[in-house]
């Protein structure tokens, strides 16, 4: 990782930790929590009233998205869901509400503090379906073909290496799961540099894909039936869009490559939660036995 792609990821953990510590601070005042500064088209206001009013204050008041992906992403009861950036935990809250006690929802954030206020948040709505994972959008840890369906909203355009997000995505993803996600996304006649004469990377703009971008992006990870619908304006020529891909059911593994479970006999290889696919052996043993390709190895 290089030393930019680094501080840049270290300005958006710093920026995402001082808005969940404003929360959990305002929560202790005598009115609540106040929310997160974002003008109309960020935050709290993209969500419904009878929504936003079945959630804990916090949650709703910590949120910085751009839409609102679990009204798009059509969750059903028993399925297992993944929100990439979770924040405050609102889209996994509502996540977990959709799809009952048989279902699971997941968080997944970089951020220990948006991670502390998720699970206060959780335990507040006495949601017995959720679990928040750290770790990075780019790396998740979680085995392959196991979500049925991965959300998102604002947070993939934050990522330096996107091509990797999209990846992760289709390699957790069974075959026939399913993305539904809310982003910013850039119209195709403008540069790089004239997206970040809109707005910086820590505020969702500079770092968008164009429409073109998103969907070869997509596509070359593997996805099929992909729709990208903007919905409002939240620069000029950059659009809050709605983003639905589906990965093929004849799919089992991340496109044009071996999963990191079939290198190395691990599951989660390079992730904290690694372990063995044969709970005989050590990670370690299952690596040296597969010679591990995946770069990761003690």
């Amino acid at each position: 990782m290089s030393e930019q792609t680094t501080d840049l990821r270290e300005t958006i953990r710093q920026r995402y930790a001082a808005a969940a510590v404003k929360v959990t601070e305002g929560g202790n005042a005598c009115c609540g929590p106040e929310p997160v500064e974002v003008d109309e088209n960020f935050g709290s206001t993209l969500y419904a009233a009878d929504e936003r009013d079945a959630l804990p204050a916090e949650a709703v008041a910590a949120s910085l998205g751009c839409g609102n992906p679990t009204a798009v992403a059509e969750l059903h009861e028993g399925e297992r869901v993944l929100d990439l950036g979770s924040g405050g935990g609102i889209d996994v809250l509502l996540s977990a509400r959709r799809v009952g006690p048989t279902g699971k929802a997941y968080g997944l954030d970089m951020t220990d503090e948006m991670l502390e206020l998720a699970i206060a948040n959780t335990a507040k709505a006495g949601a017995t379906n959720v679990e928040f994972l750290k770790g990075t959008i780019e790396a998740i840890p979680l085995p392959a073909n196991t979500i049925d369906v991965v959300i998102s909203n604002c947070v993939i355009n934050l990522s330096t290496d996107k091509p990797a997000v999209f990846a992760e995505t289709f390699r957790v993803l069974k075959p026939g799961g399913r993305v539904g996600v809310s982003d910013v996304v850039a119209d195709d006649t403008l540069t790089p540099d004239q997206r970040a004469e809109r707005g910086d990377y820590a505020g969702c703009i500079a770092g968008a894909l164009s429409f073109t971008e998103y969907r070869a992006g997509l596509e070359a990870a593997g996805f099929t039936d992909i729709e990208i619908t903007p919905t409002h304006l939240v620069a000029d020529g950059m659009h809050s869009a709605i983003v639905r891909a589906v990965k093929p059911t004849s799919a089992t593994q991340t496109s044009g490559s071996t999963t990191a479970e079939e290198r190395c006999g691990v599951n989660s290889c390079c992730t904290p939660n690694e372990q063995a696919t044969d709970p005989s052996t050590t990670v370690a043993e299952a690596q040296a036995a597969s010679s591990c390709g995946c770069g990761c190895q003690s």
